[in-house]
């Protein structure tokens, strides 16, 4: 039997996300789907738009069989822990046989060339990286030169490593590295990206960026029939049902006072213990704080040639979770996530369930309150870790009914009962 993997944030699913999973289901002739979910935080260091639960729920709409969620601790992590933390979990499970994503370059093998390339890390590779790398560039920019420069010497085509200039692309690499580094039996596929680009901020009709349909939605407070034109009916529903009830739409500007807050009363020495914090930002983190009272300041002010935007607003996003260098160091060195916590499933989930107390190789968190029987101490701080994301992103609700805390102990598993 055929089962797919996928790795998303539905935030929203939209219509880009309907044709992936259905595409996909195709491809890999899946019987049953299993999604990684980020939570309330996600990979590009802001907050989701509307709840897990919420997400949940759309995507079982949408027609997943399983969602499990995706640890806070990896959501809000770089590409290369992002990837590495859903593909263990999808692993672990001991039944997904592929792992379908999405991209722009739309082909594997030479997605798995670059993937080999970093994985394998080659002298000469490792050297022009060091060179950029103490040139002051970025990360991201570093690599992908030292890969073009690479390309170029070994007389390879150098036009592949254009792929790593798109997100979509570079998760995808990502994907494959792990898969390969945890010898993971899973298939990895891909579907071409359609219309827009993912960091396209404009509406471009029918399938639009989820970047896009946020912004507008925060530019008009409304779902117009520009933003509903791209989302599916499921998903209309219920994000005008969360929009009603005072739960968002949530934005990083909502922890803009929380985030200076935590800043201003922190010591530099604290910033420095914050995961992502290295080469003397914390003081610059400090120093920005004290200058600014606008989120939109504080990242610019911080702001370098080697730190980028996303890089410095999960920092930012860490802070109210607190996990330090060394927590999450100590995590990857014992195997990145420490349980499987389910946040929804339908019928055909319920019985892959019933499979995974069978198959799977890391504890299945169904009931939240569970996690406290573990004798794993890493499992038991991811957790809580998780559990205070969960507090602080409630508090940016319109509505303080819903601010009370613990809410992942209060809020019930999504159960769809119909089939697709």
């Amino acid at each position: 039997m055929n089962i797919l993997g996928i790795v998303a944030e539905y935030n929203p699913f939209h219509n880009g996300h309907l044709y992936h999973l259905n595409a996909s289901i195709k491809l890999s002739k899946a019987q049953s789907t299993v999604c990684v979910m980020s939570g309330n935080f996600i990979q590009r260091g802001e907050p989701s738009i509307v709840n897990k639960w919420a997400r949940t729920k759309m995507a079982l709409k949408a027609g997943i069989d399983l969602v499990v969620e995706l640890p806070v601790v990896y959501s809000m992590s770089s590409a290369e822990y992002f990837s590495r933390g859903a593909v263990k979990l999808l692993d672990s499970l001991g039944f997904v046989t592929h792992l379908c994503f999405g991209s722009e370059h739309g082909k594997i093998p030479q997605l798995e060339q670059i993937a080999d390339i970093l994985l394998d890390e080659p002298v000469l590779y490792r050297t022009r990286l060091k060179e950029h790398l103490s040139g002051g560039l970025s990360f991201p920019a570093a690599r992908e030169a030292a890969l073009k420069e690479y390309f170029k010497i070994k007389g390879l085509d150098p036009d592949i490593v254009n792929a790593i200039n798109s997100s979509n692309n570079i998760l995808g690499i990502e994907y494959i590295k792990a898969l390969k580094s945890m010898g993971s039996s899973m298939n990895p596929l891909t579907i071409k990206r359609k219309s827009n680009d993912y960091n396209c901020r404009t509406l471009s009709g029918r399938i639009s960026s989820a970047t896009s349909i946020r912004k507008t939605i925060f530019e008009e407070s409304v779902l117009d029939e520009r933003i509903k034109y791209a989302l599916p009916s499921f998903s209309i529903d219920i994000l005008e049902d969360e929009f009603g009830k005072g739960r968002g739409p949530v934005s990083i500007k909502d922890f803009e006072k929380t985030i200076l807050t935590l800043i201003r009363l922190s010591d530099t020495q604290s910033l420095k213990e914050l995961s992502q914090v290295s080469e003397g930002l914390e003081n610059r983190i400090k120093n920005a704080a004290l200058e600014c009272g606008k989120f939109e300041c504080l990242l610019e002010e911080m702001t370098t040639k080697r730190y980028t935007n996303t890089r410095l607003q999960r920092i930012l996003c860490g802070l109210l979770t607190g996990i330090t260098t060394e927590e999450f160091d100590t995590f990857n060195k014992h195997g990145g996530p420490q349980y499987i916590r389910v946040l929804g499933f339908n019928q055909k989930g319920r019985e892959l369930l019933s499979m995974a107390k069978k198959t799977a190789i890391l504890p299945v968190i169904v009931k939240t309150a569970n996690y406290k029987k573990s004798c794993n101490p890493l499992l038991k701080r991811m957790m809580e870790i998780e559990l205070r994301a969960t507090d602080a992103y409630v508090l940016a609700y319109d509505n303080p009914d819903f601010r009370r805390g613990r809410q992942d102990f209060l809020n019930e598993l999504e159960i769809y009962h119909l089939h697709r």
